[in-house]
């Protein structure tokens, strides 16, 4: 481990805000997935059901990320692990609006992912200058 990378990563403020925003996230999809998973009334499901997945997936993603890029010595591979952050934040971004398009009383709940989504950009910034 580098000098400047702390002990304990998970007091990583962003490690923290990317943890909220999965829990948030998996939150938001099972409210989301009530809604979404009946049939419409011509038999077809809501393809709306999918993106609830999305923002899961990516969310999970997250964190590991983080890591990576801290635990990561050369500095190459870890712009990797930064670029797929942004592009994971960037993507749990669109499909949150995606989402809200949606028939569901849960789609009240995206604009307080993409409060957090925004914060967690912000201290994206500020720990890029750390690394």
């Amino acid at each position: 481990m580098s000098s400047n990378t702390p002990l304990n990563l998970s007091e990583l403020p962003i490690y923290k805000k990317a943890v909220e925003i999965f829990t948030l996230s998996q939150n938001i999809s099972k409210y989301l997935n009530h809604d979404l998973s009946t049939l419409k009334n011509d038999g077809t499901e809501d393809s709306n059901i999918y993106f609830s997945g999305d923002i899961v997936q990516q969310s999970v993603s997250l964190a590991p990320e983080i890591l990576n890029a801290e635990l990561e010595r050369y500095s190459e591979r870890k712009y990797k692990h930064i670029a797929s952050l942004k592009r994971l934040t960037n993507m749990l971004y669109k499909n949150s609006y995606r989402l809200e398009r949606s028939n569901s009383n849960g789609k009240d709940f995206l604009p307080i992912l993409r409060s957090e989504l925004k914060k967690f950009k912000k201290l994206q910034r500020t720990w890029l200058l750390t690394l």
